[in-house]
Formats: C-alpha cells, sequence, structure tokens
C-alpha cells in the first residue's frame, strides 16, 4: 500500500513537472509566433547537454548571418590549437644576428595588454633582422564594409602587429599619441572620418574628451620603423629566413586574450587569433588555413558545415545554424572545466557586452557571445537553471526593422521563463 501511494505520488510530481514544460513551450510558441516577428527570420535551439534531450527547436538547421556569434567558432580553434601562453614570434640566430618572424601574435605593445615580451627579448641581441613574407593574407576579410576603415573595429590584418594596430589619441593637458610615431600625422580639427582612405593622415577633435582609436595602414616599411623605434635600434629587413629550426618565444596567457576578444567583441584579436593558429600549422600565416583545418579535422561532424569566412564575424559572407553553433558550444563544454570556460564568456548583467542585459536575481545565469550587425542580434551560449541544470542555446535573429533593444526584451522574457521552469 505505502509503495502504491509513493509510485502515485512520484507519478504526480512527473505529470506536474511535464505540464510545466509543456506550458513553457507553449509560452516560447506564442511569443516566436506574435506578431514582432512576422517580419524577420528567428531560429532558436535549447538542449540539455547531460541527458542530450532537445528542449526547444524552431529552425535550427537553417543558416543565418551570425555576426560576433562567428567568434565562438575562433574561441574553439584557439582552445583546441593553441597552447597556454601566446606564441609571440619565431626566431633563429645564425652568424651573430637574430632572425625572426611574425606569429600574427596580438598583443606586441598593445594598448591594452601592453606586452612587451618580444620587445625585451629582443633588447638582448645587436644584430636583428625582421622576416615579413610570411603573411600570405588579405588585410581586410571577405565581405567587410570597404568604408569602415577608419573606424576603431576594423584594424587590418597583418602577421607582425604592433599596438593593436591601432593609433590611440587622447586629449589631457596635450594631445597623447600611441604609438608616438605618429605625432607628426595628427590634425587637431572636426573632420567627417578619422582617417584619409590612403595613408595615415590622422584627424582629432581637440574639443573631445574620450579616447578616440583609428586604424591605421600597414606596409612592411612601417613594421620596420615602429619596431626600431620601440627597441631604439636600427633593424634589418630580409626576405629570406635561414634553412633551420626555428624556436618560439612565448608571451602572455592565451586565456588573457580570449577574454578579452569574447567580452569585449574584439574583432582585432579573433582575426589574428586564427592567424596565430596558422603560425602552429605551419609556417604561412594565413586564417583560412586555420579554418579549413579546424572544420576537417575537429567539426567534421558538424550538422550544418558552415560558411566561415574570417574569424569575427564582420563579414555578412558568414553562414552558421543555431545547431552548429550549439554543438560547438557542447564540445566546449565537454573539453573545457566550467570555471575556466563561464569565465572567458560574458556573463548577464556584469561583464563585457552583456552587462546591461539577463542580469539573474543575485547571480548571473546566462553566460554567452552576443552578436550584432545592422538589423541582426544573436546571442548564444550556457543558461543556469534554478534547479542547477546548465543548458545550452542558440537564438539568432535576422532582418528585423525594430530597435535591437526590443528584441533582447523579449529574449529575456524567454530566458527568464526557461530558467525559472527547468
Amino acid at each position: 500500500m505505502m509503495k502504491t501511494i509513493c509510485y502515485c505520488f512520484i507519478a504526480l510530481i512527473l505529470i506536474g513537472c511535464t505540464s510545466a514544460k509543456q506550458r513553457v513551450f507553449k509560452k516560447i510558441d506564442n511569443t516566436l509566433k506574435a506578431d514582432f516577428f512576422d517580419n524577420q527570420f528567428t531560429g532558436f535551439l535549447l538542449i540539455d547537454p547531460q541527458t542530450k534531450d532537445t528542449l526547444y527547436n524552431q529552425n535550427s538547421s537553417k543558416y543565418f548571418t551570425p555576426a560576433s556569434n562567428t567568434k565562438i567558432f575562433t574561441l574553439y580553434t584557439s582552445l583546441k590549437l593553441l597552447p597556454e601562453k601566446i606564441p609571440a614570434l619565431k626566431y633563429v640566430f645564425q652568424n651573430d644576428t637574430l632572425f625572426i618572424t611574425g606569429t600574427g601574435n596580438p598583443t606586441l605593445l598593445h594598448p591594452y595588454f601592453k606586452d612587451s615580451t618580444a620587445i625585451n627579448f629582443l633588447k638582448g641581441y645587436t644584430n636583428v633582422s625582421l622576416y615579413l613574407d610570411n603573411f600570405k593574407d588579405e588585410k581586410f576579410g571577405p565581405g567587410w564594409s570597404w568604408d569602415d576603415y577608419h573606424w576603431y573595429y576594423s584594424p587590418e590584418r597583418s602577421g607582425f602587429p604592433m599596438y593593436g594596430n591601432i593609433l590611440t589619441l587622447h586629449q589631457t593637458d596635450s594631445l597623447q599619441v600611441l604609438p608616438h610615431y605618429f605625432i607628426d600625422k595628427v590634425v587637431s580639427i572636426n573632420h567627417p572620418v578619422n582617417r584619409e582612405w590612403d595613408k595615415n593622415i590622422f584627424y582629432f577633435d581637440p574639443t573631445r574628451k574620450d579616447t578616440l582609436e583609428i586604424p591605421f595602414r600597414i606596409d612592411s616599411t612601417l613594421t620596420l620603423q615602429l619596431l626600431e623605434n620601440a627597441l631604439q635600434k636600427k633593424v634589418a629587413l630580409t626576405h629570406r629566413m635561414p634553412e633551420a629550426e626555428k624556436k618560439v618565444l612565448y608571451s602572455i596567457p592565451s586565456d588573457s586574450v580570449y577574454k578579452r576578444m569574447m567580452w569585449e567583441s574584439d574583432n582585432f584579436l579573433a582575426e589574428q587569433l586564427l592567424i596565430l593558429v596558422s603560425s602552429t600549422l605551419s609556417d604561412t600565416l594565413n586564417s583560412a588555413k586555420a579554418r579549413e583545418y579546424v572544420l576537417e579535422k575537429h567539426l567534421s561532424d558538424l550538422k550544418q558545415s558552415p560558411r566561415w569566412v574570417d574569424g569575427s564575424g564582420l563579414s555578412r559572407y558568414n553562414l552558421f545554424s543555431p545547431q552548429s553553433i550549439v554543438q560547438v558550444l557542447e564540445k566546449m563544454y565537454a573539453d573545457i572545466p566550467r570555471a575556466r570556460l563561464f569565465s572567458i564568456f560574458p556573463s548577464g548583467g556584469v561583464s563585457g557586452t552583456l552587462v546591461d542585459w539577463y542580469s539573474g536575481d543575485t547571480t548571473p545565469y546566462i553566460y554567452a557571445k552576443s552578436g550584432s550587425l545592422g538589423n541582426n542580434y544573436c546571442l548564444s551560449g550556457y543558461l543556469l537553471t534554478k534547479s542547477g541544470k546548465v543548458l545550452i542555446f542558440s537564438f539568432m535573429n535576422n532582418h528585423f526593422r525594430q530597435p535591437t533593444s526590443e528584441i533582447k526584451k523579449r529574449m529575456q522574457l524567454i530566458f527568464e521563463t526557461v530558467r525559472d521552469t527547468f
């Protein structure tokens, strides 16, 4: 008799849980089928990685423009193929000369990282020769907007970047210029663009109170001159590296770069990380090699193979499905300790691009990467429920005309309902 009562009690609980979840699914359905979403394309996949259950699915196998959700694939590639510390440069010492070549390392004298590992190393040698011909990539990614050239989020890609390939300007008692090399190239006037299209002539409104970051144009001569200025000595430019095994100089922890890329949605770091990965595969620096390698060796099981053309998501040529993004998130969740993984992602209401959205009652419940382009907003990552479950999701919105804030509000209501139910 007692067993029967227990079984009945458990059955009632299960029925109650099932009906509660069904109400959630219906509520999500009603939200996504409302008139608000009529003229846009929406995909949403929610899974439980422990049970492998699909909790909600709408258009998850369809292709979307991912924007900066592309950085999730860049992060996965970096975690798979880069060492614990960033490869700063490769070198060979021969006949009293140190020959060096770039790896695509984005941290050298970067305004945020301020990494001078390579500079300190090179100061220990009298004769330094720089090889730049290993960079076999385009300065801009395919499909990037040509008129973004003077905005901070669109720096050129290169094999031996310095200062984040960005000129940083700030007005205090006097104009602060980093790198100082460009001090005579800054014109103090209000101007429609921050830099001339085809040359390093910059414009800065002297009444500005905030910091202005402007990409500079890169060529081998400029790279050489910036390095000489940093070292305070002459450096030779060579077109041949010695036929000898190259050694690698390592610098700062790789996780610090991943975190900055994901929290700030830093396009430069994302692009350079793929170039950096290519440096571990061969002596040729080319981001396509990194993408092709990881798709073939580690992501051949994706249900929908993506069209993946850059590291940052600046290009509208990128095409990813919610299902493929969730698969990659699931792989990372299985491979990387949870505390480390979640620390790399922005957390709702606390950090990075999510600081103003998806906040929890007392602690974060969303750890995810956002992606924004005109008329597109996507969010993919991990959701912690009140019962302690970790769910994985990808919520992609393309081609809407409403304010992005309205999209976020409706997404937040769905996330809160999921958090409170499962």
